[in-house]
C-alpha cells in the first residue's frame, strides 16, 4: 500500500515521457552538454512501471532505451561517465565528444526500485540560489536530470502567491512588504521561521521571481521532473489577529525573530484562507503532484493547537487544491510530529528522512506506517570544506533498502550545493546499483571519469583523503564540514566557526595536506582537465586550512603556557595562512565573493534593488541578520564561506585585531573583551568592490602554496 501512491505518479510520469516534446527536450539536454551530440544519440521511450534504461549500439551511434525522460537522462549519463570518459557536474556542464563516438563494448543497463527521488532542502535556495537566473537554473534543472531526479522543490515566486493571497484577504498593502522576506531570507519565512527579512519585494522583482518560476517548472517538467510546491500551513502574519481577525497561536522566537502566527486549524477561516493561497499559486503556477508543509519546524510552540486537526486541516486544503497529490514533510529535530502521521493517510504523506546519513530517524523514531525518502543532508550553511562519509552511506542506504520498512526513494537535501561533488555523485549512484555499492572500487573509476585518465598518484590522494577527511565514521553527527578556523570569530581557543557546527576530530589534518601535495605533483599531466583545477584547488584550500588549525593549537597551547613570543610568531603564521589562503582562491571565480555579488546584483529587477541585493548576499554569510540574530540568535558566521575577498576583507581584520590586542594586555592577564558585530556589519552594509575575474594561473599558484606550506613545515 505504502508504494502505491508513488507508483502511480510514477506511471503517469512514464506515460507523458512519450511524447514528441519529451525527446524534443532530451535533445536539448544533449545540445547544451556537447553541440552535436543529439543527432548521435538516439533515444527510445517505452513507458513502464520500473524505472530503467538500457545503453547500446546502433549501427555508427548510440541507443538509449528507458522507460521515462528521467531514466533516459540517467543512462545518458552512465554512457557519459562509462564509455565517453566524461563527468559532467556543478563546477563543469559541458564536454568536448570526439566524432565518431565511443561506442560501448557491451550494453550498459540500470533499473530502481527507488521511484521518488528527491532533490532539495527550503534552505539549499537561499544558501546557494537566490540570486540565479535562467541560464544558472537550466544548468542545475540538467544536472538533476542526468541523476535521476525526478522531483526538486520549486519554492521561487512563492513570494507573488502570497503578496496576492494577502491582497485577496485584505491584508494592508503597506504591510505586506514586512511579511514577504527577500530571496536571500525565504527558506526561513517560508518554513515558518521569520518575517520580511532583507530587500523589499517591488512589484518589478515579484514580476521577476514569477517569470522565473514558470521558467523552472517548465524546464523541470519537460525533463521529467516534478517541481515540488510549497503548500498551505497555516502560517499568517504575525498580526493577522489584530488585522484580519484571525484565530491565531503564537509559535515562538526562532533565533531572535519573531516568527509567524500560525492559524487555528479548527477555525472555519483555515480552509478558507487555504483556498485563497492555493487558488493563487494555481492562477500563476498552476498545480503540483507534490507539496511541501513544515509547520513547527524547528521549535515552533504548539501550545493550545490540536496537531491531529492540523494536519487534517493541512491534507485536506491540499488534496482539495489539487486531487492525488502527496504531502512531503522534513523528517528533522521533532517534526513531522506524530499526531500529524497519525492524522494524516499514509497515501497522502511521504516523510523525507532529511539527514539519513547522520540522524536516521527511520531508525530512531520510526515514520508511523507512512512511506519515506532516505536523504543525505551533508552541507550545513552553504560552508566550504571536504567532509563526507563515503564509506558509511554506502552502508546505511543498503541497510535501509533492505529493513523491514524500505524507503520508497533517496533524497538530497543539502543546505548549500557546489561542493563535495563526489559525495553527490556517489549517493545518486546506489539507487541505479544491484545490492551494496562497493565505495573504494566506484571512487576509483570516478576519478579516472572526472579527470579524463587514470593515475596512481591521484588515486593514492583520494584514498587518503576518503580514509581520512571523507572518512568520517558512523558515529560522527557533527552538521557538516570540520570547519576551517580562518571563518571563525576570535578567541584563544576557536574551535568551530558556526554555533552548532559541533565538529568531532575524526582525522589527521597532516592527511589531507600529503594528498595535497600528491595532487600537485600530478597537477602539470592534469592541467587541461577543469574538473582536475577545480578539485586541486578545493584539496589544496583544504590543506591551507588544516595548516590554519595545527597552528591554532600553536598558539593556543604558547597562550596556555604565557609564553608570549611565541604567541606573537604563531599568530603571525596564522595571518600569512589567511592571506595564502586568499590568494589561492582568487585564482578561480567559483571560490570568490565577487561571483555571489555580481549575481546578487544582477537578479535585482531595477537598478535601485542592485545595492540592496548585495548587502542581502553580505550578510547573509557574514552577521546572517542584526545583532540579534547574529550574537542573540546565534547565527553570525554560520554561512561562513572560505572564498576569495571575505578571507582578506572580512575574516583577516578580525583575527588581526585579536592578536593585537591580545598582545597589548599580555602584561596585565586580561583577555580582550571584543564586540565584532559592529567591524562586521560595516562590511556586510557596504557594497561595491569585488569581482569574479580570475587572477593568477590557478596550477602554478597551488604549487606555490603547497611549497609555502612545506618551508613552513605543515
Amino acid at each position: 500500500m505504502k508504494h502505491l501512491l508513488t507508483s502511480i505518479i510514477l506511471i503517469t510520469v512514464s506515460v507523458l515521457s512519450v511524447s514528441a516534446k519529451g525527446n524534443r527536450a532530451l535533445d536539448a539536454l544533449m545540445e547544451r552538454i556537447s553541440p552535436g551530440l543529439s543527432a548521435r544519440v538516439t533515444v527510445r521511450l517505452t513507458p513502464g512501471p520500473k524505472d530503467r534504461y538500457t545503453v547500446s549500439r546502433k549501427g555508427k551511434g548510440v541507443e538509449i532505451s528507458a522507460n521515462n525522460i528521467s531514466s533516459a537522462s540517467v543512462g545518458l549519463n552512465r554512457y557519459l561517465n562509462d564509455v565517453a570518459g566524461v563527468q559532467l557536474t556543478w563546477d563543469d556542464m559541458t564536454a568536448v565528444l570526439p566524432d565518431p563516438l565511443p561506442l560501448p563494448e557491451k550494453q550498459l543497463s540500470g533499473s530502481t526500485d527507488q521511484n521518488l527521488r528527491y532533490y532539495l532542502n527550503y534552505c539549499t535556495h537561499s544558501y546557494s540560489m537566490p540570486f540565479w537566473d535562467k541560464a544558472r537554473w537550466q544548468q542545475e534543472i540538467d544536472w538533476m536530470a542526468l541523476h535521476g531526479i525526478n522531483a526538486a522543490l520549486a519554492i521561487t515566486g512563492t513570494d507573488a502567491v502570497w503578496d496576492a493571497t494577502l491582497r485577496r484577504l485584505g491584508y494592508p498593502e503597506e504591510k505586506i512588504d514586512s511579511f514577504i522576506a527577500s530571496p536571500a531570507y525565504q527558506a526561513w519565512w517560508l518554513m515558518n521561521n521569520l518575517e520580511g527579512e532583507g530587500t523589499s519585494m517591488t512589484p518589478a522583482q515579484l514580476r521577476r521571481q514569477t517569470d522565473l518560476q514558470r521558467f523552472i517548472i517548465k524546464s523541470m517538467r519537460e525533463l521529467g521532473i516534478e517541481p515540488v510546491f510549497p503548500g498551505y500551513s497555516g502560517m499568517v502574519p504575525h498580526d493577522a489577529g489584530q488585522t484580519l481577525g484571525l484565530p491565531v497561536s503564537d509559535p515562538g522566537i526562532w533565533c531572535g525573530y519573531n516568527r509567524p502566527a500560525f492559524l487555528q486549524p479548527t477555525d472555519s477561516k483555515f480552509p478558507e484562507i487555504a483556498d485563497a493561497y492555493y487558488t493563487e499559486q494555481k492562477r500563476l503556477f498552476g498545480q503540483a503532484k507534490f507539496y511541501s508543509m513544515d509547520p513547527f519546524h524547528e521549535g515552533g510552540n504548539t501550545k493550545g493547537v490540536d496537531l491531529a486537526a492540523a494536519g487534517t486541516a493541512i491534507d485536506k486544503a491540499m488534496r482539495k487544491a489539487s486531487p492525488g497529490s502527496v504531502w512531503l514533510i522534513q523528517g528533522w529535530g521533532g517534526n513531522p510530529r506524530k499526531e500529524i502521521l497519525d492524522a494524516v493517510s499514509p497515501e497522502h504523506l511521504t516523510v523525507l528522512d532529511l539527514h539519513s546519513e547522520n540522524v536516521a530517524q527511520w531508525k530512531s523514531r520510526g515514520h508511523r506506517r507512512h512511506p519515506w525518502i532516505w536523504c543525505m543532508l551533508l552541507n550545513f550553511g552553504g560552508n566550504v570544506g571536504l567532509h563526507g562519509k563515503l564509506d558509511y552511506i554506502t552502508e546505511t542506504f543498503e541497510e535501509a533498502r533492505n529493513s523491514a520498512t524500505p524507503p520508497s526513494g533517496i533524497g538530497l537535501t543539502m543546505e548549500g550545493i557546489d561542493n563535495n561533488p563526489v559525495m553527490y555523485e556517489l549517493a545518486m549512484s546506489m539507487p541505479w546499483n544491484e545490492g551494496k555499492t562497493d565505495s573504494r572500487q566506484w571512487l576509483k573509476k570516478y576519478a579516472a571519469t572526472r579527470y579524463g585518465a587514470s593515475s596512481e598518484t591521484v588515486d593514492s590522494a583520494w584514498s587518503i583523503l576518503a580514509s581520512s577527511i571523507y572518512g568520517a565514521p558512523a558515529a560522527n553527527q557533527q552538521q557538516g564540514t570540520t570547519e576551517s578556523l580562518f571563518c571563525a570569530r576570535p578567541s584563544d581557543n576557536p574551535v568551530n566557526a558556526s554555533s552548532w557546527a559541533n565538529a568531532e576530530p575524526y582525522y589527521d589534518s597532516r592527511d589531507v595536506i600529503k594528498a595535497a601535495g600528491l595532487m600537485n605533483s600530478v597537477a602539470p599531466s592534469f592541467k587541461q582537465n577543469p574538473h582536475f583545477v577545480y578539485d586541486l584547488i578545493d584539496i589544496t584550500r583544504q590543506a591551507v586550512a588544516e595548516a590554519g588549525r595545527l597552528e591554532a593549537k600553536n598558539f593556543s597551547q604558547a597562550a596556555k603556557r604565557g609564553d608570549r613570543e611565541a604567541y606573537s610568531k604563531s599568530a603571525g603564521r596564522f595571518l600569512r595562512l589567511i592571506s595564502l589562503q586568499d590568494s589561492l582562491l582568487g585564482t578561480m571565480p567559483h571560490f570568490r565573493v565577487g561571483s555571489w555579488i555580481e549575481a546578487a546584483r544582477s537578479s535585482a529587477a531595477t537598478p535601485d534593488l542592485r545595492d540592496d541585493m548585495e548587502r542581502d548576499a553580505r550578510t547573509l554569510i557574514t552577521t546572517w541578520g542584526g545583532r540579534q540574530a547574529a550574537d542573540n540568535g546565534g547565527l553570525h558566521d554560520y554561512s561562513n564561506r572560505e572564498w576569495q575577498g571575505l578571507l582578506a576583507d572580512f575574516y583577516m581584520p578580525r583575527w588581526k585585531r585579536w592578536f593585537d590586542e591580545r598582545l597589548r594586555l599580555w602584561d596585565s592577564g586580561k583577555t580582550p573583551e571584543i564586540d565584532f558585530y559592529p567591524m562586521e556589519e560595516k562590511w556586510a552594509r557596504a557594497t561595491g568592490g569585488y569581482s569574479s575575474a580570475p587572477q593568477g594561473d590557478p596550477v602554478e599558484t597551488a604549487a606555490s602554496v603547497i611549497a609555502t606550506l612545506a618551508s613552513m613545515g605543515y
